[in-house]
């Protein structure tokens, strides 16, 4: 810590202190590639015992200011602060922090924030789940090292993080099938991307609901409610799979927020979960391993993505061109809220 009347420690006398150049700390803030262990060690440790801080409004003047930017859709959803728990515990091995901004539930006020991050000249930028067309993705990728979470479109400008959606929707799909059930009905959403409709996640899922229904002789049973991934959109989208007669037996929601409205829609109707509906989710966040809700869903590790996201970001930052897809493989977590159907 610099006390008053001291002057500030520069970057020279780390240097010193380490008995290395300049340059070396400079790559070791940087976090650069070709530094040993061993000089990471002795340039931090001076750091350290020195008291350094490098000047964030001098490192943008180099091109640098060890931020990045995080764009969500929204933050209610907490699947997303899994995505945010896993960047961050990657972000502590380095010297970069990362700021957080809502993209919001327009193309609009998305572009909007993205402008805001480039603005304040961070060095690169995650979006999650965006709405902006693949071609306005690669517009933001040519001034800003950009990483894109849960869209599964190719580019070469940009990095993708996406889990396989497909696998997850048929392991809940077919553990619902194996259980007994025939009258399976489906949660999906609507928003305001542009993208190639086989590139979003909700419709990889809601397509390969159908899918396996109709590979088990089961397409006269299909049903799908459009809705949103949130708690009102599931509570909506299970009155209206209610509604049905006969009315379905097991409700999958395309994530644990739906899902979440759509016990509470049960629960209105007077119906028991799982006695006379099972209910699956989508995400295993923590409030579906609750007691009192105990969710079965697909656990597509947030956390993982987030650090994946965060390495693939850095890299971009550091040089690198190639572009590189990166899936996560989702398992299924079975609790409480499904098992056979009523007799």
């Amino acid at each position: 810590m610099v006390t008053p009347g001291r002057r500030r420690v520069t970057i020279s006398d780390v240097a010193s202190h380490a008995q290395v150049s300049v340059t070396a700390v400079s790559k070791v803030i940087r976090n650069a590639y070709g530094v040993s262990p061993a000089m990471k060690d002795r340039v931090k440790a001076a750091i350290d015992e020195l008291g350094y801080r490098p000047q964030a409004v001098a490192r943008g003047m180099r091109g640098r200011t060890f931020t990045i930017g995080l764009v969500l859709p929204h933050i209610r959803n907490p699947f997303f602060a899994d995505i945010l728990d896993g960047l961050t515990a990657y972000l502590e091995t380095t010297d970069y922090q990362a700021f957080m901004i809502q993209g919001g539930a327009t193309r609009k006020v998305e572009q909007r924030a993205v402008d805001a991050l480039v603005d304040r000249q961070v060095d690169g930028i995650i979006m999650v789940a965006p709405l902006a067309s693949r071609a306005r993705l690669e517009e933001v990728a040519k001034e800003k090292p950009l990483v894109v979470l849960a869209r599964h479109e190719r580019s070469p400008h940009y990095d993708s993080v996406f889990d396989d959606d497909e696998a997850g929707a048929e392991l809940v799909v077919e553990h619902l099938i194996e259980l007994g059930h025939r009258r399976i009905a489906h949660i999906t959403h609507q928003d305001d991307s542009i993208a190639r409709p086989g590139d979003l996640l909700h419709n990889i899922r809601s397509a390969t609901y159908e899918r396996v229904m109709g590979e088990h002789g089961l397409a006269d049973e299909i049903a799908v409610a459009t809705s949103f991934y949130s708690e009102k959109g599931g509570y909506d989208g299970a009155r209206q799979l209610l509604d049905r007669t006969p009315r379905p037996t097991a409700i999958f929601a395309g994530a644990d927020q739906a899902a979440l409205g759509a016990l509470a829609a049960l629960h209105e109707a007077c119906l028991s979960v799982p006695a006379d509906v099972s209910v699956a989710g989508y995400d295993n966040t923590h409030l579906a391993a609750l007691p009192n809700i105990a969710l079965t869903s697909v656990d597509q590790d947030g956390g993982e993505m987030g650090r994946a996201a965060g390495k693939l970001l850095l890299e971009r930052v550091e040089g690198r061109m190639t572009p590189v897809r990166f899936s996560v493989t989702p398992s299924l977590v079975v609790r409480g809220s499904t098992a056979a159907p009523p007799a």
